[in-house]
């Protein structure tokens, strides 16, 4: 699943590309998604590329290509309503693809909340959040509540359910659950640099937080948001 600022950058760059033929530079990313930086932009597509919405083409400059488009947007291009991403080809049978049954759902452990600000302590408990099994891919999972705002530049906001696939390992850029002295927990963009462990926030009004690898425990993965408007 697709945060709201990845998804936003998508078929923003999926809307350009059908229209002229020649991807946004990101300085008008930046401007269409209202981000502080150009860092954010860098981090989304780096997000994008990873999950393989995205490939950079080498050797041309502003060269981005749709790889595929979330399941939704595929619904809506094979009923005519959006334009197929250039280079995609929406296949015939699409159409009869059977929708996922809407009672479908799993309960994952909640395990209380999450700092998307400074670490707080996550701690554990018996309660349980029901989630759309469409929205887990595989493996074991867990979720948290989001406590504060600085991932709100990724889409992830105060008061969300973050859902975390369980590892214990992770590459840079990957959004992840660190445990940082056995004791707090945070939600962070994980980077490594010069021997340090970087948890980076997506709001430029905090600071990233430097550790020795040896405080840094990743306990998880983001796999999706969940959240519920009042």
């Amino acid at each position: 699943m697709l945060t709201r600022k990845q998804h936003d950058l998508l078929t923003f760059i999926n809307g350009r590309l059908n229209e002229s033929g020649v991807s946004p530079s990101f300085e008008e990313m930046k401007e269409a998604l209202q981000l502080k930086s150009k860092s954010g932009v860098h981090r989304l597509i780096n997000a994008l590329e990873e999950r393989n919405f995205i490939r950079r083409l080498p050797n041309r400059a502003r060269a981005l290509e749709i790889v595929r488009m979330p399941d939704v947007v595929q619904r809506q291009v094979a009923q005519g309503h959006v334009p197929a991403p250039r280079g995609e080809v929406v296949h015939a049978d699409f159409r009869r693809r059977a929708p996922e049954p809407a009672n479908d759902v799993t309960h994952l452990p909640l395990h209380g909340k999450i700092a998307a600000g400074q670490p707080i302590q996550a701690f554990e408990d018996d309660r349980q959040l029901a989630v759309p099994a469409a929205l887990l891919g595989p493996g074991d999972h867990y979720a948290l509540e989001v406590s504060g705002d600085s991932m709100i530049d990724a889409g992830i906001l105060d008061g969300d359910y973050a859902l975390i696939r369980r590892c214990d390992t992770a590459r840079d850029g990957d959004i992840v659950v660190a445990l940082v002295d056995n004791s707090d927990a945070t939600l962070k963009y994980l980077r490594h640099a010069r021997g340090m462990v970087e948890l980076e926030p997506a709001n430029a009004m905090y600071e990233t937080q430097r550790y020795l690898p040896s405080r840094v425990k990743v306990q998880g993965k983001l796999a999706g948001l969940l959240r519920r408007y009042h």
